[in-house]
């Protein structure tokens, strides 16, 4: 079976990336900053603390390795330094150490951020790139580089998902549990009549393992990954209330004056949502998905109802892991701040 090589593998995608493949025979090297603290497969995996922004160590680290997965990237709420030296730098050393060992196919998860703020739906694979902010504008950048190295004989599939969750996910989406789970409603930045497409991991992990095994000539393009069955975001958002069982609400809020409040208290670092989420939350957000359906034969399990709610049940099940923590990635909850006293009027 084949030997994957998954950067940001203690992550919350390459978490289930890793028990994905093997639950499928093969092997898998995890390469991460972060030590690999999963109780259930820690042993199953070669383990590497390492940095991408160390193209030696990567070299050295992919040896006998078959298909590169390169997941790991420095989120929106990173330093700005750390961002494009993560996922610009790294991206390219990523690649270059892949090259440097004869390793064929790398796929790189890119992010429908590319995208920026757009203007008309669903987005195409074609559509002009516009990245907002540094995270976008990396996004956008390290695209170009995987098209670099596609240049010199390697095959790079590129992905862009859109906001996936499953299991080990956390980040905003914890606000939504956290207010379900204490009996609260939850506010939206809009009326919630938008329709905003989401993506369950595992429907995530698929497509990735279709671009790692289908024939070269089929895989070395660029693919959107989203779920095909999801309404607006307030009924989506609402199957969340409903399960917690409290007869709770979601609450719309009007938006222009919310989003220029959440841009002073972004300024005043009093809330966890940056630019890219809360200016598009209360927007249409999706992606056609046809191509990956035709090229690839992909064919997600999860509408987004079922995702949200497969994850809530997560999210309960698991809460003693990591309650009173916080932080910034997407596998521990984002810090409320000043939004954490707003759960009181709801």
């Amino acid at each position: 079976m084949a030997h994957y090589f998954i950067t940001g593998g203690a992550g919350f995608l390459g978490i289930n990336l890793t028990r994905y493949l093997l639950a499928r025979g093969h092997r898998v090297t995890c390469y991460d900053i972060a030590e690999f603290d999963y109780e259930d497969c820690k042993n199953q995996v070669n383990k590497v603390i390492g940095d991408i922004r160390n193209v030696e160590k990567l070299t050295t680290s992919m040896k006998n390795i078959d298909v590169v997965i390169h997941t790991a990237a420095a989120l929106p709420l990173y330093k700005p330094a750390d961002i494009y030296s993560t996922d610009l730098d790294g991206t390219r050393n990523v690649l270059e150490a892949a090259h440097r060992n004869g390793i064929r196919r790398a796929i790189h998860i890119s992010s429908t951020a590319v995208y920026g703020i757009p203007d008309h739906h669903p987005l195409l694979e074609n559509d002009r790139l516009h990245g907002v902010g540094p995270y976008g504008i990396c996004k956008v950048k390290a695209e170009e580089i995987c098209i670099e190295y596609r240049a010199k004989g390697m095959v790079v599939p590129i992905i862009r998902p859109k906001s996936f969750i499953g299991p080990e996910r956390l980040g905003v989406f914890a606000l939504l549990y956290d207010w379900a789970k204490d009996k609260r409603g939850f506010p939206m930045i809009g009326n919630g009549k938008n329709r905003y497409q989401l993506l369950d991991v595992e429907d995530l992990c698929d497509a990735i393992y279709l671009c790692a095994t289908l024939p070269d000539a089929t895989v070395n393009d660029v693919f959107n990954i989203g779920a095909k069955e999801f309404t607006t975001m307030g009924e989506d958002y609402q199957a969340v209330l409903d399960k917690a069982g409290f007869g709770k609400k979601v609450v719309g809020l009007p938006a222009e004056p919310i989003i220029w409040m959440l841009r002073i208290l972004e300024a005043l670092k009093l809330s966890p949502l940056y630019k890219w989420v809360y200016e598009t939350a209360s927007k249409d957000s999706f992606v056609s998905i046809e191509k990956a359906e035709r090229v690839l034969g992909y064919k997600p399990k999860f509408s987004n109802k079922q995702a949200l709610v497969r994850n809530y049940d997560w999210y309960l099940a698991s809460l003693h892991k990591f309650e009173g923590s916080s932080g910034v990635s997407h596998r521990v909850p984002w810090k409320q701040g000043i939004l954490g006293l707003a759960k009181l009027f709801f």
